[in-house]
């Protein structure tokens, strides 16, 4: 169903936008809430200061977006956790733990669902990228060490948590890795046939 959107809605786009969601969505959820009015070409006439002005607020949103972005783009979060020996965390660093810790450095308030959705369990440092807007996605650098070692780290010294270690992207080199092991398992079971 064609709507023109009254508010922004996420994912979906801002005040003026006629864009196409499913049936149920449009009248569940953004009519019921007046998000949303159904794209008649009277609702269209009627409307036509919103369409107009959207322009403006898509250019507002993407300033929006480009300059939080500039703020947290290589932010390093460190985090001082305990850990086993076997470098596996005691619980985890959840998207929550990230987005509050950014908000008291940077003050920027992002939501936690913007971040990757992976929590992280292992010590080290780990490359994490925000989903800002479709084409924004800065990168904050998370360095999770032992509690501990974490005043030797933030007076520069090296600490026996990070010996060894190489930067870890949490996102782009699991998936690839899943890619490449599913690629290798169906290349193995072609040549075992």
């Amino acid at each position: 169903m064609k709507v023109i959107l009254k508010e922004y809605v996420y994912k979906h786009g801002v005040a003026g936008d006629v864009v196409e969601v499913a049936d149920g969505f449009a009248r569940n959820y953004l009519i019921p809430r007046g998000l949303a009015v159904k794209a008649t070409p009277g609702a269209l006439r009627a409307n036509q200061h919103l369409i107009q002005s959207a322009a403006k607020h898509r250019e507002e949103l993407r300033a929006m977006e480009n300059e939080a972005a500039q703020k947290i783009h290589g932010v390093e979060l460190v985090f001082g956790v305990k850990a086993g020996k076997n470098r596996k965390l005691y619980g985890s660093i959840t998207t929550r733990d990230i987005a509050d810790a950014l908000r008291e450095k940077t003050g920027v308030d992002i939501n936690r669902r913007r971040i990757s959705e992976r929590p992280i369990r292992e010590l080290g440092i780990h490359e994490v990228p925000v989903r800002l807007g479709a084409h924004i996605s800065p990168v904050l650098r998370i360095v999770v060490i032992r509690e501990e070692e974490v005043p030797a780290y933030l007076a520069g010294q090296p600490v026996e948590s990070l010996q060894g270690i190489q930067t870890v992207s949490t996102i782009a080199e699991e998936e690839s890795a899943s890619e490449v092991s599913a690629d290798e398992v169906a290349a193995d079971e072609t040549l075992a046939d």
